[in-house]
Parts: structure tokens; sequence; C-alpha cells
């Protein structure tokens, strides 16, 4: 028996047992060495724009501006990241009293002050004006019209009116835009619902996801919305899967994002021999509620057979979505009764509707089983999946449903991963 541990973050690691025959392996991003010094690195990005003039340059003369930042739910470093960039902007003769940070919730929860002072750091706190995106409330947004695909664009009045706005994120593998980073700061980051309603549908029109593809319709919208808004600078990090910095990415919206998207491949591509019969998946570092730790699935999608099981291990203390509860109405219809109920006008949330359908479409492929102990098995059921209290027991009963040469494939940071299947 091969003893295997799923991390969970901050949650009781779980540890399971798999039979020697069974494990096709265990898989990880690489352990490529972050830098000693990540502020340094930092300061280095800053001096070697990625097609872009330098940010004291870009900041001359500037009377309001914005930094966008991502939440709690990632890993970017930005208690370290901005403090440095605060620096710069003062040595270009703005003030800390003109520059704010507004955090890219798309339509996640707003953070709470302690969360805040927990991911911005005391220095950040003391220094600016820390504001939560609002993604539903109309008199936070304004309305830029649409882009020549028709995507509406709602957009952080805050961010609009700014005379410079820098995007500060993390480049890891994402299943609706390809990789996260970017662009993606933007939309959904401080978009209105209608506008990352539009996107993510555009993301399912495809029947599988766009995960690890760089070049897709969804990465090209958010790089016209960006445009368009006047977001054209972005500070994005590759960060190990403790989040440690490897590498960070100064300047243009595009270019920077691509040189940041060559290296997350090197550190998050893992090879399987072959597609798994079972692939059993940890949500870290996605583990707060299902809205986040959903992003399991896609990896695992792509590192299972057709007809094969899915074991998702998340722990979920704020249970399915804060902020899109409504969705357990229709989550485990299949996709095609989503859409047309929303056709229909049935459904309200466009975004939910969206991810309810991307998870039909994996459950087209394949089982799932949810092993969690913080959403219930009534929900899991409105989820679509089976519901398992002991992960060992789920293990075991996906054994017997494929047999003795049963192969499992275990992803330890599933959410942040790209398998690549060799035979493909």
């Amino acid at each position: 028996m091969a003893q295997v541990t799923l991390p969970q973050g901050e949650f009781k690691d779980v540890v399971v047992e798999i039979p020697d025959a069974n494990l096709m392996g265990i898989y990880s991003p690489s352990d490529v060495k972050p830098v000693e010094n990540a502020r340094l690195e930092i300061s280095r990005a800053l001096t070697e724009p990625i097609g872009s003039a330098g940010l004291k340059e870009a900041a001359r003369g500037k009377e309001n501006v914005v930094l966008i930042a991502d939440d709690n739910t990632r890993l970017t470093p930005t208690d370290v990241i901005i403090p440095v960039l605060l620096d710069e902007l003062n040595g270009a003769g703005v003030e800390d009293s003109h520059i704010s940070v507004v955090i890219a919730l798309g339509t996640h929860r707003d953070m709470t002050s302690e969360e805040i002072l927990q991911k911005f750091g005391k220095e950040v706190t003391d220094r600016v004006r820390i504001f939560n995106h609002s993604y539903k409330d109309k008199s936070e947004l304004v309305n830029l019209g649409t882009t020549e695909n028709g995507t509406p664009i709602e957009i952080s009045k805050r961010v609009y009116e700014a005379d410079l706005v820098i995007g500060i994120g993390s480049i890891v593998p994402h299943h609706i835009p390809g990789f996260a980073g970017g662009a993606k700061i933007v939309q959904p980051g401080v978009s209105g619902e209608q506008t990352t309603g539009a996107t993510h549908l555009l993301s399912i029109k495809a029947p599988r996801s766009y995960l690890g593809m760089e070049d897709n319709p969804v990465r090209k919208e958010l790089n016209r919305i960006a445009r368009m808004v006047g977001v054209n600078l972005i500070f994005n990090t590759v960060l190990d899967r403790h989040g440690q910095v490897i590498k960070a990415f100064f300047g243009d919206v595009e270019k920077a994002f691509e040189r940041g998207v060559e290296v997350c491949k090197m550190v998050y591509s893992v090879i399987l021999p072959h597609e798994a019969d079972i692939v059993l998946a940890s949500s870290h570092p996605c583990n707060l509620e299902f809205w986040q730790a959903h992003k399991t699935l896609y990896p695992s999608d792509l590192a299972v057979r057709s007809g094969g099981t899915i074991i998702v291990v998340a722990p979920c203390p704020e249970g399915v979505a804060k902020t899109h509860a409504e969705m357990l109405d229709y989550a485990a219809l299949p996709p095609d009764e989503v859409r047309s109920l929303l056709q229909e006008g049935k459904i309200a949330d466009p975004v939910a509707a969206a991810l309810a359908i991307a998870w039909g479409q994996v459950r087209q492929r394949a089982n799932v089983y949810l092993v969690s102990g913080g959403i219930t098995p009534l929900e899991a059921k409105k989820l679509g999946f089976s519901y398992f209290t002991d992960c060992q027991d789920a293990i075991n009963h996906a054994l017997q449903l494929y047999g003795p040469k049963a192969k499992i494939a275990v992803l330890t940071h599933a959410p942040d991963m790209l398998p690549v299947i060799a035979n493909d």
C-alpha cells in the first residue's frame, strides 16, 4: 500500500492508502527553486519592463493611481509587491494619498477587515485606501457599451476614473481564459456581473474547458476589455505551490503576461502516461467554498478517461457559494437544460449558470465524487455529485467499480495544475 497525503492548507491534510498496483502516480507542481529575496525580484522586474515604459515614466504627472489586486482566494504576495510599487510611484512624484487599491473580487464575497490586513499587510493598509469591488452595485460601476463581439462592459468606476491603473496578480492555469493573470484582473476582477456572465458563457461554448490554452476566444475578449478600460500595465508573479515567488513580470498587459505563461507552464504542467480510470484531486489552494474548489474539476477532467471517476477532496467551510447560493436549484441539471432556463429568463445569474453548465459538461464525461466537511450530502446531490464523508471510502468504492487493474492518478494541488497526457 502507498500512503498518500492530500494537502488541505490551513485545514487538516487528508491521508489515504492506495494499493501499489493501482497507483499511476502522485502529481504535483514542479519544485522550481523560488528566489531568495522576493522584494529584490519585484524590484528587478520593475527595472526590466516588458513591452512598455517603466513604471516611473508611466506614473509621472498622474494624480489618481489605482492598483487592482487579487483577493484572499489567491496566493499572490501583495503584502510584498505593493510596498515596492508604492515606493516606485512615490519616486515618480505620486504620493500615497493619490493611490488606492481595488480588490479584484470578481463575484466573490467582500473581504473582511481582518482578511484585508492579513492579505495586504499593515504597511499597505496604513499607507493607502483599500476598497472591495462591488460587482452588483450599479452606482459603483460605469457602462462602457460593448466590445466588438457584443460583450457588455460594466467596470468599476474607481478603476475607470483613474489616470493610471496597474493590475497585480499571479499566473496559473485556469479553465476559463486558459491561464489566470494578465487582463483577468479586469474581467472578471473589477467588472459587473453582466460582463462576467458574458465571458463565462463564452467559455462554455466549447465542450471542454480552455485550461492551458493560451490562444482562445475568452483570453482575446479579456484583452479587448482591458484595453477599452485603459488597463495596459500589469505586475504578475509565477509562484511555486507554497506561494513563494519564482519570477516576477512587469509591463504590457499582454506581452508581460505571455512571458509569464512560459514560466507558468514549466511549474504547473505535469505529464501523465495515459488517462486514469480514477483521479483523486485535492482542491488546495482553493479551499474556502466550492465556488473556488470547483477549479479542481477541470485539471481532473483532462487527466481522467471518459467514463472514469473524479474524486474531489475539498474542505469548503463556507459551503457551496456565498454569493451564488441559488444555483443549487439547477446545478445538477444537464447543461442543455441550464442553457434553456437561462435563455428563457428563468435564471437571473449568468455567471452561476455558466459554471453550472461547465460542471455539467465534466459530469457528462466522468462520475464526480465529493468528499467535503463543509458541504452537506443534500448540497452535493444538488450539485450532481456523489457524496462521501470519508475519502478512503470514496477510493474503495471507485476501485470496486473499475476492478483490480484500475489506475489512480493523484493531483495534490489540482486547481493550479495542467495535466498533459503523454500519448496525446
